[in-house]
């Protein structure tokens, strides 16, 4: 069995990304008898430049894409609406702020040498969009860690440090470079890169495509 390195590309702040790793779960759903896969997520922040206290969601996606609060309301029911039919809860999403989303990133770093960024991550798309919870806040954190069997103590004191600071902003500009501009992306054994929340028959098919070129290559 061929196994398939994806480097997801995702902030915890971004909807497509929680709707994308759904997507990616019914995909490996269906490939799980021919791949093998091993996931790493990276970081994107979606507002690198918020102000610690945030924004009001409405409020920051009429001003980021220049639209009407009607308009932008309407989208924000068609992604809940999307996330609903694959049994996200999106029940916050409407209430949320706009944050910063660096913390997070840090604590996830920490995460991933525990083998529990998965846990993690999917915890804090819940604080978000389910609590509408700020999904940076050092108390969030903490509480979202010992939800998936982390340090509580631990994953505060990185929120409120500078620790990991390095790896995220190394990790950031690294796929920054190659050629991730928004979020999720995701980059299939650092060769293709697949933008965007895609259908898993998509995923399907890139990874069975990205499977049989290594099984060619290696005989």
């Amino acid at each position: 069995m061929q196994t398939v390195r994806i480097d997801l590309v995702s902030d915890v702040a971004c909807p497509w990304c929680a709707i994308g790793y759904r997507r990616l779960e019914q995909a490996l759903e269906t490939l799980k008898s021919e791949i093998e896969v091993e996931l790493h997520w990276q970081p994107f922040e979606l507002n690198r430049d918020m102000p610690p206290e945030g924004e009001p969601i409405l409020e920051h996606l009429c001003r980021k894409y220049g639209k009407d609060a009607a308009t932008m309301e309407a989208s924000q029911r068609e992604i809940m609406k999307v996330a609903d039919e694959l049994g996200l809860n999106f029940r916050g999403a409407q209430e949320r702020w706009a944050n910063n989303t660096f913390a997070a990133h840090r604590v996830l770093a920490w995460a991933a040498t525990q083998n529990r960024e998965t846990p993690l991550q999917l915890a804090l798309f819940e604080a978000y969009f389910g609590e509408a919870k700020n999904p940076a806040d050092p108390q969030v954190l903490r509480e979202k860690a010992i939800d998936v069997g982390l340090d509580g103590d631990t994953a505060e004191a990185i929120a409120r440090s500078d620790q990991y600071t390095e790896e995220v902003r190394a990790a950031q500009q690294r796929f920054m470079d190659a050629g991730v501009n928004a979020v999720p992306g995701f980059i299939l054994d650092g060769r293709y890169l697949i933008p965007g929340a895609q259908p898993p028959e998509v995923l399907v098919d890139a990874l069975r495509q990205v499977a049989e070129e290594n099984a060619s290559a290696n005989p």
